[in-house]
């Protein structure tokens, strides 16, 4: 099973030998294992690669992402119907009832602000706000738009003098590596799955082509959030996000969530959620939905 993740922070040349990913670079070479390897993150505009590279990648299900001139991940490469079941999975999301589809968003806000709550008290934050009485306020498909009211007052206390549009802020640029690499990770998983990533459950813009990735990974951001905060001690607003910075945040599936009574990493949640949410589907039962309910440990997420 696929468990680690590379990150070529300097001018690489990567081909296969011997279904190994071999990296080139001036210090020497490195191998690794195709099987392996779980995602690929290109972050200088220097590396080469082959098709037959992005070809083997997407044999071993492996996700690559690739970072542009200011080092932000800009585009996301998956593997086309590697799944034995494509069709199978693709009508039950084609299929799938309106309600249920409520229903299932409904669990997912619910998540997504509990785990904020989580993250609150996690970081100690002085008066936080009320988040757990506002997961009980979310009803099927979330009609009240709780979840905006939640981050809201989620971000406020997280952060201060923050704003989630201000591109300039150091804050934002981890927030959003960070959540390109988790959205990957959920990608990934759906495919792997059988699902088309692009067929959502409540997000459905005709231009974005992971509608169901976006879906899912609400309740996984605050696993990124955490670590942006905590980054945050040694930095200011006005900083650039560094080749540390990027290197912590590419690493973020391999942080460690629960789903139930059970411990596991990020990469691994994701594969369970999706596979949980065939399950869901096939069952036409919300419950069936496994969700990262609960964060790590202090210690094993920050």
């Amino acid at each position: 099973m696929a468990w680690k993740g590379v990150h070529l922070t300097r001018p690489a040349r990567l081909c296969i030998r011997e279904s190994q990913l071999l990296v080139g670079q001036d210090e020497g070479d490195v191998t690794i294992a195709l099987e392996d390897i779980a995602w690929l993150i290109v972050d200088d505009q220097r590396t080469s690669l082959t098709a037959g590279v992005l070809s083997a990648c997407a044999g071993q299900g492996i996700a690559v992402l690739v970072s542009d001139k200011r080092h932000m991940p800009c585009s996301l490469a998956l593997p086309h119907h590697i799944h034995h079941r494509t069709a199978a999975v693709a009508n039950l999301q084609l299929s799938a009832s309106v309600p249920l589809k409520k229903r299932l968003w409904q669990s997912i806000v619910r998540a997504k602000i509990a785990n904020q709550a989580r993250t609150l008290e996690y970081l100690a934050r002085r008066d936080p706000p009320p988040l757990d009485k506002m997961v009980e306020r979310v009803g099927s498909g979330d009609p009240e738009n709780i979840e905006a009211q939640a981050a809201r007052a989620y971000w406020s206390c997280l952060f201060d003098q923050f704003s989630r549009g201000n591109e300039a802020d150091w804050r934002n640029a981890a927030l959003n590596y960070g959540y390109a690499v988790i959205r990957g990770a959920i990608a990934r998983a759906l495919t792997a799955s059988g699902f088309i990533p692009a067929i959502g459950l409540h997000h459905a813009s005709i231009t974005n082509a992971f509608n169901l990735a976006d879906d899912l990974m609400e309740p996984f951001r605050p696993v990124a959030d955490i670590v942006v905060a905590s980054l945050f001690q040694d930095r200011s607003v006005d900083d650039q996000l560094s080749k540390e910075d990027r290197q912590a945040l590419a690493s973020l599936p391999l942080k460690e969530v629960e789903i139930g009574q059970s411990k596991m990493s990020v990469l691994h949640a994701c594969e369970e959620t999706a596979k949980s949410l065939v399950r869901a589907l096939e069952g036409a039962d919300v419950d069936l939905l496994n969700l990262p309910t609960a964060l790590g440990h202090r210690g094993e997420i920050g």
